[in-house]
């Protein structure tokens, strides 16, 4: 059996189960990256000066985005000895990073590219084996021997 790979994927997790002749592998990359930046301390602050303590919404972007990159390569880095990946989530992050790998010209073979709601750890994992196990089934059912 090749290396086969799972990938449930948001913008705060991603979730990799790995399968090999020697079992199955479960992966947790956590991005840390926050969307929306909030002020610490009070709400509304009294201070005078106010819009000077909130960073620039084009810096505050560019951070987003610095953080995302980081978190899509520590991702890849986890898949690249996939020979077969089935990416799926929820929301935007799974169709960045497949452009991101298709940008950046990656040896990585996405097989499959599905859209599904937020699932447990336990869900994904049985998601990828129950993918791999109809597509390992679906080439023989076509030959049926003559007889």
């Amino acid at each position: 059996m090749n290396t086969l790979a799972g990938l449930w994927i948001d913008h705060r997790k991603a979730v990799i189960v790995i399968l090999t002749d020697k079992g199955e592998e479960t992966r947790r990359i956590k991005s840390d990256v926050e969307k929306q930046l909030r002020r610490s301390g009070r709400s509304p602050s009294r201070a005078p000066f106010e819009s000077q303590m909130v960073p620039a919404d084009d810096s505050r972007a560019r951070e987003y985005t610095g953080h995302l990159a980081n978190y899509y390569d520590e991702v890849i880095s986890c898949l690249r000895p996939a020979k077969a990946i089935l990416l799926f989530g929820p929301g935007e992050a799974k169709g960045e990073l497949k452009k991101r790998i298709e940008r950046n010209k990656l040896d990585l073979r996405i097989t499959s590219f599905e859209t599904s709601d937020k699932m447990t750890e336990r869900q994904i994992s049985q998601k990828v084996r129950r993918h791999y196990v109809a597509s390992a089934a679906t080439p023989a059912a076509g030959r049926r021997s003559k007889r």
